[in-house]
């Protein structure tokens, strides 16, 4: 099996998913917000407030740059807006198989209510922020993944069962 990418808006479960889906499948999990982190020393909301979008998108190609030279069977959970830039979107699909959890606003509204951590959504009006940056991210996100996963309304569990059915079927056909 190669490796298995998670996409979606913030809020879909990207990273608690991911972390799973490693665990049942006992592969490294790799999230490339943390990744960057890391690799900056300082966390998302100051490399956005220091430096601009512009910069933090430069870094998340840069991480999926350097895991298609360094890791191979892992669970990779990406930022949100990793797959806007068409050069990501390639090298997502290079980095193995793309599964993009796919939620409605009124989903990510109730898990984000309380999150005080995303740059993306400070200011007025988060719920009228969501509904136009999913409108305008869901295209990319649609191009980007061999499969689609619907989160809303489902257990973790519902949504790991699930990651594995159409796994074991995406790798039959690819075979």
């Amino acid at each position: 099996m190669s490796n298995i990418i998670l996409i979606g808006f913030m809020g879909s479960g990207k990273t608690t998913i991911g972390r799973r889906l490693s665990y049942r499948l006992k592969q490294t999990m790799t999230d490339t917000d943390k990744l960057i982190e890391k690799q900056q020393n300082m966390t998302i909301p100051e490399l956005f407030e220091l430096y601009g979008e512009k910069k933090f998108r430069d870094l998340e190609t840069q991480s999926i740059e350097y895991l298609l030279r360094t890791v191979k069977n892992e669970v990779i959970s990406t930022g949100g807006g990793m797959p806007i830039r068409p050069e990501n979107r390639t090298l997502l699909k290079e980095l193995g198989c793309v599964i993009f959890l796919r939620v409605r606003p009124e989903t990510i509204i109730e898990r984000l209510k309380n999150d005080t951590t995303r740059p993306l959504l400070r200011g007025e009006n988060p719920e009228i922020k969501i509904a136009a940056m999913l409108q305008e991210r869901n295209p990319a996100y649609l191009e980007t993944a061999d499969i689609v996963i619907d989160v809303d309304d489902k257990s973790f569990e519902m949504i790991l069962d699930e990651i594995e059915e159409v796994l074991g079927q995406y790798e039959i056909t690819r075979n």
